[in-house]
């Protein structure tokens, strides 16, 4: 028998009691909401799989429904962040304002392309920015970072907004690593940065994929139930740990999600 048979008849076994399923969608919750106050991440790029693969949860619901869980994730791992001032003002309104629109763009091309090809796209832009942290030498820390130019932070904030509302994705995952390789901020003020980011443009993500149909209200409430105390103390994880520690947690982490929703993308 095939391994993906065998890894289908698991689930399905698992499945069979509904406290068990809600069990494991807490787990992903408390999982993803560590990862993402450690990592400055919405967690939508994490959540997403591992609710696919692990919780059998379709491929639209498991790319929307994270969306409004991220709002209150990221906004208590913030708080940890915003004691240390390491939020960056500019980078962060600029981002929301100029990413808001672009996200309802994006958000209404989903439909169209389908949900199996946004999990293989999502699977893809995790996997390549994962290992980017392992072939791309991270710039170094700067002291202020008031220099930064309008254009840049725009770049960054309309592209990334689109492809955030495109794969139903706060754009954590990907704001993180831009603002530490295009923006050239130290590691912590952009991680600290991308999730107020990733709040502001949850929101815009959130009313569109709800118009569609796409979210399932009662999967947000299980993984927010246990994905907010653990962002706060991922955050405050985050703190103690070293610059280059957090970018190659940062970069396992998506090589690791990445390449296994991939396979499984491809393989269903």
């Amino acid at each position: 028998m095939h391994f993906t048979d065998v890894f289908l008849q698991l689930r399905r076994s698992l499945y069979a009691s509904n406290g068990i399923s809600k069990t494991i969608i807490l787990l992903i919750g408390a999982v993803v909401g560590f990862l993402s106050g450690l990592l400055g991440k919405g967690g939508s790029a994490i959540t997403t799989p591992a609710l696919q693969i692990f919780a059998g949860i379709n491929p639209f619901a498991a790319l929307a429904s994270p969306l409004p869980a991220t709002l209150p994730t990221t906004l208590s791992a913030s708080v940890a962040y915003s004691r240390q001032n390491l939020i960056n003002k500019k980078v962060v309104i600029q981002c929301v304002l100029l990413g808001i629109p672009s996200t309802f763009l994006g958000s209404f091309f989903s439909d169209w392309l389908g949900g199996n090809t946004l999990m293989i796209l999502t699977a893809i832009f995790v996997l390549s920015l994962g290992m980017s942290f392992f072939f791309v030498s991270s710039p170094p820390d700067f002291a202020t970072m008031d220099n930064i130019p309008s254009w840049k932070i725009a770049t960054v904030a309309i592209s990334v907004g689109f492809l955030s509302g495109l794969l139903a994705n706060s754009g954590g995952v990907l704001f993180g690593p831009l603002f530490i390789r295009f923006l050239k901020m130290p590691t912590k003020h952009a991680l600290a940065s991308s999730l107020l980011v990733a709040a502001g443009l949850a929101i815009p993500g959130t009313i569109a994929h709800w118009y569609l149909g796409h979210i399932n209200w009662k999967l947000v409430l299980l993984l927010s139930i246990s994905s907010i105390p653990f962002s706060y103390l991922g955050a405050r994880l985050a703190l103690r740990l070293h610059n280059n520690v957090l970018e190659r947690i940062f970069g396992i982490m998506l090589v690791v999600f990445g390449a296994f929703d991939l396979w499984y993308s491809i393989a269903h």
